[in-house]
């Protein structure tokens, strides 16, 4: 047949497509390319199930299964890892459900593209270390796969978010970025009280990543976690993230993990949708968390100890917005502190305070300049894909939000509709990692937020739980 993922391929080449070389996309050639994937994959093809694919095996990849699976009306066709530990794991967790045992891909660190080339996909999703999701992601992409979902960050650098947009746009290919926190059901609420008013019109956001993960970046190369006393490791030698999450701290400074927060403030302000970011401008406090870790844990003397962790403990972005307001972003996981994503969400009526769980709506709290408990107003503005899929969630990961999100996704793919959260969204919430180490650099300068909608953002309406 004339249209396979080879021809694809091939015509993709001679195009001369690359990963970052495109500055322009041709709009009506993706549209065609949509179509012709359309008409090559079929959702369902043969059995009516969708076919999912996985690149990377971990408790991540595991926990999207368990969702995926709990869904009516999909299966795993193949999964790919490098590594055999997680691979075993994971086919034994699938063999729980009585399902089919997918193919297994190994053996080098481009193993996923064999599987692509080899295999034929509704969705591919992928849960592999950061500087591995836009190479996946830009491959699946051109191997003609329609829905891509790639976990957070979606990418580390500027460059990486307009392949992402690039490639996108280049094939037809959707794009999803698998920000869970967008689905947590305060966050829906307080998108629900957003869209219908309550607070006014929107002037600032807060948001961040404040979340100790000392014990998550060493280990001692068997648990995923630190356990007091055992041995500290960090890469090779260690286990699951403290293998590569760890040294993104040795070697770059800013925001390493925006999109928690990012994304569900961007929902709120119709980032890409009739709003966008200008312009940001970074600060970081000095290193000294993880240091302290490693000799609170392993004395003086120990070989981490000698490090130079150059990631500030805390970095603090302030970014700009095309409709004028404010969006203070904080990335804080190497200091001893309990669990927050620090949303703030206030316009010209009222506000909704994350921490402590207050919201305040002048003229219809119960008293002028005190705090209501946000759960009876989020049990008022509760999201209807909570209220409708409530008995379902309870079980997910995340306390539900992971089973709303693989929901919704699933719910695009079978019916052929846009990415819940898209290109555009990846890279815009992504590029605060880039942005913030540049400005950083520069000593807090101010540096511009590139538009990778093109100006498209002018006139795209808001989409996202609609």
């Amino acid at each position: 047949m004339e249209n396979t993922r080879r021809s694809f391929l091939k015509k993709m080449t001679v195009a001369g497509i690359g990963t970052a070389g495109l500055a322009v996309a041709n709009h009506a050639v993706a549209a065609n390319l949509s179509e012709t994937q359309a008409k090559k994959k079929p959702a369902g093809k043969d059995d009516g199930k969708l076919r999912f694919g996985f690149i990377g095996t971990g408790s991540r990849c595991q926990e999207h299964i368990n969702n995926v699976l709990a869904i009516e009306g999909n299966k795993i066709v193949a999964i790919c890892d490098i590594q055999q530990g997680p691979l075993d794991s994971t086919l034994k967790h699938i063999a729980k459900f009585n399902v089919a045992a997918p193919k297994v891909y190994t053996g080098s660190e481009r193993a996923f593209e064999q599987m692509l080339n080899n295999e034929e996909f509704d969705c591919v999703i992928i849960a592999s270390p950061w500087e591995w999701h836009v190479p996946m992601s830009v491959a699946a992409m051109k191997a003609g796969v329609p829905y891509v979902g790639v976990e957070v960050s979606a990418a580390n650098t500027l460059e990486e978010c307009w392949d992402l947009v690039n490639v996108s746009e280049a094939t037809g290919s959707h794009l999803n970025i698998m920000e869970n926190v967008c689905y947590r059901r305060d966050v829906m609420a307080a998108l629900n009280m957003t869209r219908q008013g309550l607070f006014g019109e929107l002037i600032h956001a807060r948001c961040g990543y404040e979340h100790d993960l000392r014990n998550i970046k060493f280990n001692d190369g068997k648990n995923y976690s630190y356990i007091p006393g055992g041995e500290l490791k960090m890469g090779k030698e260690a286990f699951a993230e403290a293998q590569w999450r760890t040294n993104h701290s040795i070697t770059r400074n800013g925001d390493l993990y925006p999109t928690h927060g990012a994304g569900p403030v961007a929902n709120c302000l119709d980032i890409n949708r009739g709003n966008r970011f200008l312009s940001l401008s970074a600060m970081a406090t000095q290193s000294r968390g993880l240091n302290k870790f490693v000799v609170d844990n392993g004395g003086e003397n120990h070989p981490l100890a000698k490090l130079r962790f150059n990631c500030g403990d805390i970095v603090t972005s302030m970014i700009k917005c095309a409709n004028g307001q404010t969006v203070i972003v904080t990335h804080d996981t190497n200091s001893p502190r309990p669990y927050s994503l620090g949303f703030r969400i206030q316009g010209t009526d009222g506000l909704w305070m994350n921490d402590g769980d207050h919201v305040y709506i002048e003229g219809k709290s119960a008293k002028p300049h005190y705090w209501d408990d946000s759960e009876e107003w989020f049990k008022k503005y509760d999201h209807k894909l909570w209220s409708s899929l409530e008995a379902k969630a309870k079980e997910a990961g995340h306390g539900g939000m992971d089973y709303i999100m693989m929901y919704d996704f699933i719910d695009a793919i079978r019916n052929k509709k846009p990415a819940p959260m898209d290109c555009y969204d990846a890279a815009a919430w992504s590029a605060i990692s880039g942005l913030s180490e540049m400005s950083v650099a520069r000593g807090g300068a101010v540096v511009d937020f590139p538009d990778f909608t093109r100006g498209q953002w002018i006139h795209r309406k808001p989409a996202f739980a609609l």
